[in-house]
């Protein structure tokens, strides 16, 4: 304890009659704690055992979003946040902090969300829905893009509801902004293989022309990127891939109506790897079967004449449903006249 500290206890001790068996002792005694306490917190402080952090409650309107927030802003809404609007209802508060940098010279915003989109959504929900006392819990740092950018993938990197996508698009944005280009050095500085960051940028480079395909591109995962990914070469089949993306875009727009992903994946590879056509089976010729683009059997033609064609349809072969009535199509376009 500091000599300034130690008169200062002495004189909260001072006129006390220790021989008094009562409160006198225990008044020096928590005197003395107190002072002692906060020294060695400034001392934890000061050696790095503590870190203080500023947290203050805010104004949402006073916060805008940072650019390189790995959230899509505009996707937020009630539903997506709703598990996250009732906790702040039933604590009465914001639990945990946002991370946010303080600005400078802005006169509309005062904070640059780096960590806690949905937060700062939820709560300005709450502000606008019979809760105006809510305020914007935030935790005040003084850091860097790049350092912002780690921190944010850590914090969001286990969370579900960051779609994949999303995470995806982040990650290829920040490849250029921070690590010049460079894949290896940017898996390093994230803790992660070479081989995990490679599938999650493939995904972000799928074109608009195939992924127009999807009602809701969010809901592609990283376990899609392998095989979307296998349809963009060469040019001929990503050409017959692309064609079929727009005719399902087309599709769902005049129903409404919008096709599983599975189910979407499969017409994109049927479409870039056609039943082959083979030429009119001669009327004592082999059959030929008819396989789909990743080799399981989908029809036999057992031959054709001027009477018609004879077909069966393998249905035990592996093959989709989807697959037989594009196989049928096809036999029916090189037959029929």
């Amino acid at each position: 304890m500091s000599k300034k500290n130690s008169g200062f206890a002495a004189d909260l001790a001072a006129g006390i009659d220790l021989t008094d068996a009562g409160t006198a002792p225990r008044r020096s005694s928590i005197a003395s704690n107190v002072l002692t306490g906060r020294s060695n917190r400034l001392a934890d402080l000061a050696s790095g055992a503590i870190v203080n952090r500023t947290h203050e409650l805010v104004d949402p309107a006073r916060c805008r979003m940072w650019a390189g927030h790995n959230r899509d802003y505009a996707l937020l809404n009630e539903e997506r946040c709703s598990d996250l609007i009732e906790s702040i209802k039933a604590q009465g508060r914001q639990e945990i902090p946002a991370i946010v940098r303080r600005l400078s010279g802005d006169e509309d915003f005062d904070f640059e969300v780096i960590c806690g989109a949905r937060r700062h959504w939820s709560i300005s929900w709450l502000r606008s829905h019979n809760y105006p006392d809510f305020k914007f819990l935030v935790d005040v740092r003084e850091i860097g893009d790049e350092e912002a950018f780690r921190l944010a993938d850590i914090e969001n990197r286990a969370r579900d509801d960051l779609t994949d996508l999303e995470r995806a698009r982040d990650y290829l944005r920040a490849l250029t902004a921070y690590y010049d280009g460079r894949q290896r050095t940017m898996a390093e500085r994230l803790k992660v293989s070479e081989s995990w960051l490679t599938r999650y940028l493939d995904l972000a480079r799928l074109p608009d022309e195939l992924t127009r395909a999807f009602g809701d591109p969010q809901e592609l995962g990283i376990r899609n990127a392998i095989a979307l990914k296998a349809l963009l070469k060469p040019d001929e089949r990503k050409a017959r891939a692309f064609q079929e993306a727009a005719r399902l875009a087309d599709e769902r727009e005049a129903t409404g109506k919008s096709m599983p992903v599975i189910d979407v994946i499969k017409a994109l590879s049927l479409a870039a790897d056609p039943p082959k056509k083979s030429g009119s089976p001669k009327k004592s010729g082999k059959a030929e079967t008819v396989a789909n683009g990743s080799g399981k059997p989908v029809l036999r033609i057992e031959g054709a004449d001027r009477k018609g064609i004879r077909l069966t349809l393998l249905s035990k072969g592996g093959a989709t449903r989807q697959e037989a009535e594009e196989a049928v199509r096809a036999v029916l376009d090189q037959y029929w006249t």
